[in-house]
């Protein structure tokens, strides 16, 4: 009987060793997992192993996903927990608060110089009744006011009223229709005007704001973005086309024309218009016209009383000549580009050192001049490309009118 208990004993002894070295070995691997992990965490968070076995780093256990402009975090953090040191990761992305702020901010900073324009026309029984409402934009302290021609066409009175809620007599000082600008003046004085910034200065895609009184609710916001420059509208046969128009996904709607559209600065960047829709109500495509026209018009009207539209005296041809450009038909007897020496058949490439590839970008670039400026301009002649001086003159339509 002791002679079997031994033999028992001596098969039992191995499997026992054998279970041992597995155990050890399971510790080892363990251990050396968890120090590899804490490596691994402690080059993460930036911060030695000691101080993250210590739980120094209070960004151990938990995770933040960021995106641009959003900030996430979980519950058990509080504002004050992202301003702690060691957090500035956090803080460079711009918040939806910060966000919020701003454009606040440009609403509170534009909102005084944005008029509500109402018009009045006399009735058959010579009584004044409303007729339509609009918006404007302060452009001078004393008084002066842009908005456009079709809010003010046809008024027998206008009225201008300020974000006070005072109420002016406003005189007509001038318009041009083919423009849609307008300029109307009250008297008051210290009045906050608007600030202007150039087309130029405007990207595809940048935030932008309207302020307004669409369908006559007065100082309205709408926020959106430019979704296009350098659009070309032709209204109509009998007026010339609407040109270098900025296009806005801006919710724009009847009583916004005549506001400002603006930028994150703070500035107008054009003065809105029209509209493509359906249903006669925004459908995410507005137009504004372009500040350095607006601008440009207007003070031809308060200087002179009208719109002193600039002119060269060609003949435009729809065809295309041999290189990009203009290509001219015919020069107007008397007028600036015969006599600086331009002739049927010539292309302009170059106004004012700008390239010019089709008519409507030509006469863009001649609503932001004015009568009596030098030009220099290119053109290309049997294979010759030849820069010409002109001094421009008004156009017969606008020197008529």
């Amino acid at each position: 009987m002791d002679n079997n208990y031994n033999d028992e004993n001596d098969g039992i002894r191995p499997v026992f060793l054998k279970g041992c070295l597995f155990i050890i070995a399971a510790v080892v691997l363990i251990a050396v997992g968890f120090f590899f992990t804490v490596g691994i965490l402690s080059v993460i968070n930036k911060t030695s192993p000691a101080e993250l076995l210590r739980g120094n780093n209070s960004s151990v256990g938990s995770t933040t996903v960021s995106q641009p402009g959003i900030q996430e975090k979980e519950n058990n953090k509080t504002e004050s927990t992202m301003n702690e040191p060691g957090n500035e990761r956090l803080s460079e992305n711009f918040s939806l608060k910060e966000l919020n702020s701003a454009i606040t901010a440009l609403v509170e900073e534009v909102s005084p110089s944005v008029v509500n324009i109402r018009i009045k026309v006399l009735d058959r029984r010579n009584i004044l009744t409303d007729a339509g409402v609009g918006s404007g934009i302060i452009y001078t302290e004393d008084g002066y006011i842009i908005t456009n021609e079709h809010v003010i066409a046809g008024a027998d009175e206008i009225i201008v009223r300020t974000i006070d809620e005072k109420e002016y007599k406003a005189e007509l000082t001038g318009f041009n229709k083919d423009t849609d600008i307008a300029v109307v003046k009250i008297e008051a004085s210290g009045l906050k005007k608007a600030s202007f910034t150039s087309i130029e200065n405007v990207k595809v895609g940048e935030m932008v704001i309207a302020i307004g009184s669409p369908f006559a609710i007065e100082q309205t916001v709408t926020f959106g973005v430019v979704s296009a420059k350098g659009r070309d509208i032709t209204l109509s046969s009998d007026m010339l086309p609407m040109v270098d128009l900025i296009q806005t996904d801006t919710a724009i709607n009847p009583g916004n024309s005549g506001g400002p559209l603006i930028n994150i600065s703070a500035q107008v960047i054009g003065i809105n218009n029209l509209i493509f829709s359906p249903s006669g109500a925004s459908a995410g495509i507005g137009f504004a016209i372009p500040s350095d026209t607006a601008v440009n018009i207007a003070e031809q009207i308060i200087k002179y009383g009208k719109a002193r539209i600039p002119y060269m005296g060609i003949e435009m041809d729809t065809g295309q000549g041999e290189v990009p450009g203009v290509l001219i038909a015919g020069v107007s007897r008397g007028y600036p580009a015969e006599q600086a020496g331009m002739r049927a058949g010539d292309v302009l490439t170059k106004f004012d050192g700008r390239e010019i590839k089709t008519s409507f970008e030509l006469y863009a670039q001649m609503l932001r001049h004015n009568v009596d400026d030098k030009i220099e301009v290119e053109i290309y002649r049997n294979g010759s490309f030849i820069s010409l001086s002109l001094i421009l003159a008004e156009s017969p339509i606008t020197a008529v009118n």
